[in-house]
């Protein structure tokens, strides 16, 4: 039964994606009750779309040194890995802006000092949350192989490589041979390559962020379906205003709510430079092809991955905004490449999809306080990794919420540090 407008929860959490689902255990798990409201429904966003990876040892910054010399020539190819609208060009122009600061060494540095905490701090959550809720039979650990078509382009790699080593991720560069024991079928172009052995990820994004979902709905938590369009702090608490004029109460308000939190943060009165990157796929049937694990096409930016509901290809980044029309050329492209790479692989069947990534320019996400409003908390931004750090997420606001010293330094991630 849903509760009535005037019904007041002690959290209420604006998106259930599986960051806000991560929130919400996370918060129950402290004696809170929760409400979920969500513009389409559980996990109906980039949490039903993506690679269901665990990408722990992602610890890399996008913004990067180096990658403004890339991305001029991957701008100039409309099929690569990263592709800007061009009637997004002028939007997106700020965001780039910050992002070519975030790219100094300094800053990078930075960046991958809070990542490297925030990885550790998400291994052992999600451990933790799928134990509790009694789901660690839908982790996944096979590993995962990254390929490259020569020497020197695994050589170009190497310095990423070193630096993941140097925080204690475990990898091994492997030759042909190995390529083929971990993963038949490759076209002869992939010569070498790198194995990841405690990479994880889960059997399928949406049946996992469902399954949790349901497991919180048996400890009493509410998931609603409604557009939030304003988030009004006052001082008995947080009113959130719907499309519908439907008004629901709060002590405190979680803004978890992806690409689309950027308008709820400015009606707080915060200004977040949160822009969207698209991703696309195409999901195929199971016996599409005896995928072994997940591999990932560095250098084409995209990933191919085994699921429960089929092989997915998809990747790359496209930055549009969330109003223009999808491209779906982009899912086209990869399905060919995959093709190529992996000659047997039967693409017929396939069921495309486009998703919005929220990203801030640093690669880091937002979790912390609003500086304006101390009810509301905002969590978003997490570009490729949500899932990965979801549960960490969820720690962390729920340290906030409980006023508790945190699990890991929340500084790097705070709203207002740009």
């Amino acid at each position: 039964m849903n509760p009535s407008p005037d019904h007041r929860v002690d959290v209420a959490i604006v998106g259930s994606g599986i960051v806000g689902i991560s929130i919400a255990h996370a918060l129950v798990r402290d004696g809170l009750t929760v409400t979920l409201v969500d513009r389409e429904g559980v996990a109906c966003g980039a949490s039903r779309g993506n690679a269901g990876a665990l990408a722990y040892s992602d610890v890399l910054p996008l913004a990067s040194p180096g990658i403004m010399r890339k991305a001029p020539r991957w701008l100039l190819d409309p099929a690569g890995p990263l592709t800007i609208r061009p009637g997004y060009l002028l939007p997106i122009a700020p965001w780039l802006f910050r992002f070519w600061r975030a790219s100094f060494p300094a800053a990078a540095a930075r960046s991958m000092a809070a990542q490297v905490a925030l990885m550790t701090l998400a291994r052992s959550e999600m451990q933790r949350h799928v134990a509790e809720a009694l789901l660690s039979h839908m982790l996944v650990s096979d590993g995962a192989l990254e390929l490259y078509e020569s020497e020197a382009e695994r050589d170009a790699a190497r310095p990423n490589w070193d630096a993941r080593g140097r925080v204690g991720i475990r990898f091994e560069h492997v030759g042909r041979d190995a390529i083929d024991e971990l993963q038949p079928g490759l076209d002869r172009r992939f010569s070498h390559g790198t194995f990841l052995p405690e990479w994880q990820s889960v059997t399928d994004p949406y049946d996992f962020a469902v399954a949790f979902a349901d497991k919180l709905r048996e400890r009493g938590v509410l998931f609603r379906t409604g557009e939030v369009t304003a988030v009004e702090p006052g001082e008995d608490g947080v009113v959130l205003r719907c499309v519908s004029g439907e008004k629901i109460r709060a002590r405190q308000v979680v803004i978890a709510a992806g690409a689309w939190s950027k308008s709820l943060a400015t009606s707080v009165g915060d200004k977040i430079p949160l822009d969207t990157e698209r991703g696309y796929n195409t999901t195929l049937p199971s016996g599409a092809f005896d995928l072994q694990r997940h591999l990932t096409f560095g250098g084409h930016g995209f990933v191919v991955t085994r699921l429960s509901s089929g092989i997915r290809v998809g990747g790359a980044v496209e930055f549009g905004g969330l109003h223009l029309p999808p491209n779906m050329r982009r899912a086209d492209v990869m399905l060919a490449k995959a093709k190529a790479f992996l000659p047997a692989l039967d693409t017929t069947g396939g069921k495309k999809w486009m998703g919005y990534r929220p990203s801030l320019p640093d690669s880091l996400p937002v979790i912390g306080r609003s500086p304006r409003a101390p009810a509301v908390f905002y969590a978003f931004g997490h570009g490729h990794l949500g899932l990965t750090q979801s549960a960490a997420t969820g720690r962390l606001i729920s340290d906030l919420v409980a006023r508790r010293p945190t699990a890991i330094d929340v500084a790097p991630f705070r709203p207002d540090r740009f």
